[in-house]
């Protein structure tokens, strides 16, 4: 279902298991960089299988929108089950209305791209890498980008882009552009 890095595992106390004669009970502490809190309702929805329809993360605070992200990543081999990248030439299309931050952003493009859950990179180096291929689409590709005004409002906050700064809105059309997508915004 999905998989997270550990480290630093210490074992604090050990229990006989309920689950069976031999067995045994452990409680640990662990160190998780991306076991963020807030992705208990995700992962829930991913084990039980009702992350099944668009929209689900509109209403999650920023902080959950992050978590959001986290288990759309580690649970992106999961989600997909062994789906190939779109290919080259196909149309996405991009609700932009619940675009508010760059978060926000992230889920829409990965709903857009992989479906309801679905992970299309969660920073501006994720985005950078999904594009090469691999994540969900195969570049040239075109995004027809609903509501991208309101979108672009949001979006406002300057962002460093090498030894420059750009407005976060117009660094993703010129990333887009860069690795061959064609951004129809509407």
């Amino acid at each position: 279902m999905g998989s997270y890095f550990v480290n630093e595992v210490t074992v604090i106390d050990v229990k006989p298991s309920a689950s069976g004669a031999g067995l045994v009970d452990l409680t640990v502490t662990l160190w998780c960089e991306n076991a963020l809190p807030g992705a208990e309702r995700p992962w829930e929805l991913v084990r039980t299988g009702h992350l099944n329809h668009t929209g689900m993360w509109h209403e999650l605070a920023p902080e959950d929108r992050h978590a959001w992200l986290s288990v759309a990543l580690w649970s992106r081999e999961y989600q997909r089950q062994g789906k190939p990248d779109a290919p080259a030439g196909h149309v996405f299309t991009m609700d932009g209305r619940h675009i508010v931050d760059e978060d926000s952003f992230y889920c829409a493009i990965g709903e857009a791209v992989n479906g309801p859950g679905g992970y299309f990179g969660w920073n501006l180096d994720a985005l950078d890498d999904c594009l090469f291929g691999g994540w969900g689409a195969t570049t040239p590709f075109t995004l027809h980008w609903d509501f991208s005004a309101e979108a672009r409002t949001r979006l406002a906050e300057r962002v460093p882009a090498g030894d420059r700064e750009l407005v976060l809105f117009d660094l993703l059309l010129e990333i887009f552009e860069e690795r061959g997508v064609s951004v129809i915004l509407r």
